[in-house]
């Protein structure tokens, strides 16, 4: 049978797009080959074709993580003013659709941030290369919205609430209570950029 030339690449993109759900989901620990070629339609034989090794296959499913992130972004902003884009972002990332896994899980920073110190060095390289595209593109916003303020200090405090908030609103038993986290630090961030 004769294969075109774009399966090999079509096929290590489908591969890289279950890692990254499985990463999601099950955190970097529990991402295996095997799981991941059958879920695929794949033998797990055909693994080495596309990557050298687990360790290449998780930084690459890490680097495919912020791809998608970045495009949701992008997708979300278009057309935005840089306040109408800070507020869809504060919005969005601290909804009960991000909270429940809404789109392809979200955003790949609480997910993985806990695992980070046990993962391989090309694995940490990814996840700091993502977060630190993340953070300059808040940087960018917030200083197009704010040109006085200190664009590079309130973009790490308002990852780390994104961040935060999404964690503990995760990890509440109630749901009302969850809901009440969210709303709760939407509000303050919404407040603190001048964006209501």
């Amino acid at each position: 049978m004769r294969y075109t030339a774009d399966r090999k690449p079509q096929t290590r993109q489908r591969l890289l797009d279950h890692a990254a759900r499985a990463l999601h989901a099950q955190g970097a620990h529990r991402l295996g080959v095997a799981a991941i070629m059958r879920e695929a339609g794949l033998t797990h034989g055909g693994f080495y074709a596309h990557f050298a090794s687990r360790d290449a296959l998780l930084a690459a499913a890490i680097e495919r993580m912020f791809e998608q992130a970045r495009d949701y972004w992008r997708e979300a902003f278009a057309g935005q003013t840089p306040a109408q884009a800070l507020r869809t972002c504060i919005d969005r990332y601290l909804s009960p659709e991000h909270r429940d896994g809404g789109r392809l899980g979200g955003c790949p920073l609480p997910p993985l941030a806990a695992d980070l110190p046990q993962l391989p060095e090309a694995a940490r390289a990814a996840y700091e290369a993502g977060a630190q595209r993340m953070h300059e593109g808040l940087r960018a916003l917030i200083a197009a919205h704010r040109p006085g303020d200190d664009a590079e200090r309130q973009a790490l405090s308002v990852r780390a609430e994104l961040v935060g908030a999404l964690l503990l609103a995760r990890a509440q038993a109630e749901r009302e209570r969850s809901d009440a986290l969210l709303a709760a630090s939407r509000e303050a961030l919404r407040a603190r950029l001048g964006l209501d």
